[in-house]
């Protein structure tokens, strides 16, 4: 065997490796791209879910009228915001939260309870609260995975994510109010 036979087999094993590594790479970078979009998706549905559970317990006559306002106003806001730019969207729902924490005092949480619809809806607005928790976690989760991924040298050099945006993380604050049953 020639020394030109031996490094030609050399660079053909060397390049088959190289496109086995890149295609599973740049499968792996799809992956996390579709598990991107379906979590964001699920963000947008949980989000929903918590706004709507926020005007129920806003319009049931469970809270005093002053705080059933603030709350269904920024519920309201947070459920129309849902076409304006992410920054606006996540403030809105920052506001929708803030308004939760001050609206459910203990004396509030503690009259609402008393009646089954009032602990039932309570119920329902600490499940949707922690629902929103689990799923931006869960998306910012993929979104640090996918950025760790796409800042690596070889998936730069042959561009394996293609035209694909840069993954944004959701930030807002998605405290759970005080008091709510657990």
């Amino acid at each position: 065997m020639s020394t030109w036979m031996v490094l030609g087999v050399f660079l053909a094993v060397g390049l088959l490796l190289l496109g086995a590594y890149l295609s599973m790479t740049a499968g792996r970078l799809d992956h996390l791209h579709r598990r991107i979009d379906s979590s964001r998706l699920l963000l947008d549905a949980q989000l929903l879910r918590r706004s709507s559970v926020a005007l129920e317990l806003a319009s049931g006559h469970l809270l005093d009228p002053a705080a059933s306002l603030v709350l269904a106003s920024a519920a309201h806001h947070a459920r129309t915001s849902a076409d304006l730019s992410d920054d606006d969207h996540a403030m809105a729902e920052s506001d929708l939260t803030a308004a939760l924490v001050a609206a459910l005092d203990a004396e509030d949480l503690a009259l609402a309870a008393e009646s089954p619809e009032g602990a039932e809806t309570l119920e329902e607005l600490e499940a949707a609260c922690r629902r929103v928790q689990l799923t931006r976690r869960f998306h910012n989760d993929a979104v640090r995975a996918c950025r760790q991924l796409r800042r690596q040298r070889m998936v730069r050099l042959f561009r394996l994510a293609g035209h694909t945006p840069w993954p944004e993380s959701w930030e807002m604050d998605d405290s759970m109010p005080e008091g709510l049953p657990v």
